[in-house]
């Protein structure tokens, strides 16, 4: 069975740093694809960063410049590095990657919450 947790995520103050990862498992299947899309109460889920297999990025208008996505893949991972953190920034951060097993689809994580505040 597929799974994607994340960490990293917490309460961090404007301008702040914080790290979030997501581990794929099991190692039997590849992953393709992998991002981050994030969410928060009444508005739709927004994609903010990809990767692919390759190392390729891409990355939403409202973070360019201050987020950072990488990947490992020996470790089967992803990070996202986000800097200069906003309160507009605080969201329910979700990863996502594509799995093939083989059928290849689309997984998520089950989220971790990031909170800018003083």
């Amino acid at each position: 069975q597929v799974q994607l947790v994340e960490s990293g995520g917490g309460l961090v103050q404007p301008g702040g740093s914080l790290r979030l990862s997501c581990v794929a498992s099991p190692s039997i299947f590849s992953i393709y694809g992998m991002g981050w899309s994030r969410q928060t109460p009444g508005k739709q889920r927004e994609l903010v960063a990809t990767i692919t297999s390759g190392g390729a990025t891409g990355y939403a208008d409202s973070v360019k410049g201050r987020f950072t996505i990488s990947r490992d893949n020996a470790k089967r991972t992803a990070y996202l590095q986000m800097n200069n953190l906003k309160p507009e920034d605080t969201a329910v951060y979700y990863c996502n990657a594509e799995i093939a097993t083989p059928i290849l689809r689309n997984y998520w994580g089950q989220g971790t919450q990031v909170t800018v505040s003083s």
